[in-house]
């Protein structure tokens, strides 16, 4: 447990649990603990009721995998959308950050990404799901925007693989997503032109291995 000298048991608890967050050491956890402390017993008071709620009421879409309040999501359910184009990416927040593209397709979340050294098959990810999609009918492209890393490319050869001799295009969001780049650090007008640019599979990935 993180604990300095005269630090009472309940704050340092709770510096201990913030800590255990990705991307949050220590100090942040410190600082983070200190300003709950500094706000109104109200306001502390909603921040734990929004936490208790949020396993309750945040699950995830049967048909695509994202984020949703009931078993579908608004995205899926929305007729306007162009369902036949289907996005496939790694996490539910990548979603989220394409949607400030204003892509007007639907999404297939993977709920990661293949590494074998890490012991991520291809039974642990959503393709089953992804199959039983695309033998219901009707999608016509898959676009591939997992991450530009080496397990990400990974998983992109294994979707144009498993879908080869499917009657389906295959394409891959533009480079104008950077090498080793996270959908999630990326600008609007970025993600925009990547999804517009995009390129069928076969050509942008001769273009890269030439």
């Amino acid at each position: 447990m993180y604990h300095l000298a005269g630090m009472p048991e309940p704050l340092a608890r709770l510096v201990e649990q913030l800590s255990a967050f990705q991307g949050i050491g220590p100090k942040t956890a410190m600082r983070l603990a200190l300003n709950m402390l500094e706000q109104s017993e109200h306001e502390v008071k909603n921040l734990a009721v929004s936490l208790q709620h949020l396993h309750e009421q945040v699950q995830f879409c049967n048909t695509c995998g994202g984020f949703s309040t009931v078993s579908h999501c608004a995205i899926c359910d929305n007729v306007k959308r162009q369902h036949g184009i289907v996005c496939i990416v790694e996490q539910p927040v990548d979603v989220l950050m394409l949607e400030r593209g204003h892509f007007q397709g639907s999404y297939h979340v993977l709920h990661g990404r293949l590494s074998p050294v890490d012991g991520v098959s291809p039974d642990k990810l959503r393709f089953n799901a992804l199959d039983n999609r695309i033998a219901d009918g009707g999608i016509h492209e898959l676009i591939l925007a997992t991450s530009a890393t080496v397990d990400g490319e990974a998983t992109a050869h294994f979707i144009s693989r498993r879908y080869a001799h499917h009657n389906i295009q295959v394409s891959r969001i533009a480079r104008g997503v950077p090498e080793g780049g996270e959908l999630e650090y990326l600008d609007e007008y970025t993600l925009s032109r990547a999804l517009e640019q995009r390129v069928l599979w076969e050509q942008g990935h001769a273009a890269a291995s030439n």
